[in-house]
């Protein structure tokens, strides 16, 4: 039986100096699937230079390698790498899991691996999410773009139990919103944005800026 969405109320963000516990929240891990590239490509051609940040994507996507990563850079500030196994993860990268295989953290460096299909596809979004959780806890940021399913709600879930942050694309302006939608519905989201509001809302948490709901 399918549940019925229970829309939480978007949240707004209120800078202030640092967050409770001055956490900078330097690792980003991104999950999208169909109508992810737009949004994707729109993130990274606001990424700013002084962004001291990881990001770490995983779009779903065929088997077969393709120009994903050229794709997507093309409009980007930043580079956009396919990381190889043990590839050093480093500040001001986006790192795209490659074609049929998951993408973890795994001690400061990516392991990148075929490992059993989730979700019935691989990549998959809830590996990444998962590794990130126990790797780097409360650093980490969350985001739940357009997509069909409910890849990145198990990895979402584990996010918040570490004490990171979970942000889900607004499903009213997903391509496909059942992803973001069943984000919302089974975990504790911190914030419903708009796809113009994801990079300062990211900068500001890179920075150590608190999140709290609009009153």
């Amino acid at each position: 039986m399918t549940l019925p969405l229970v829309k939480k109320r978007k949240h707004v963000f209120h800078p202030r100096t640092v967050n409770q516990n001055g956490v900078k929240r330097d690792i980003i891990v991104v999950g999208a699937s169909a109508g992810g590239i737009m949004v994707l490509q729109q993130i990274f051609s606001e990424l700013p230079d002084d962004m001291s940040v990881v990001i770490a994507v995983v779009l779903h996507r065929g088997a077969s390698p393709g120009q994903l990563a050229s794709v997507l850079s093309a409009p980007s500030k930043w580079p956009v790498i396919e990381p190889e196994n043990g590839t050093l993860m480093k500040p001001r990268n986006v790192y795209l899991a490659p074609a049929d295989h998951h993408l973890c953290f795994e001690n400061g460096r990516f392991s990148v691996d075929r490992g059993p299909k989730e979700h019935g596809t691989r990549p998959a979004v809830d590996p990444l999410f998962r590794s990130a959780a126990a790797q780097y806890r409360h650093r980490v940021v969350a985001l739940v773009l357009t997509g069909c399913g409910d890849d990145g709600v198990g990895g979402s879930i584990s996010i918040k139990a570490h004490g990171g942050i979970c942000l889900a694309q607004d499903p009213d302006e997903s391509y496909m919103p059942s992803m973001p939608q069943n984000a919302i519905r089974y975990d504790d989201i911190d914030q419903i944005l708009s796809v113009s509001d994801m990079v300062p809302v990211l900068r500001s948490l890179a920075n150590g800026e608190e999140v709290r709901p609009a009153a």
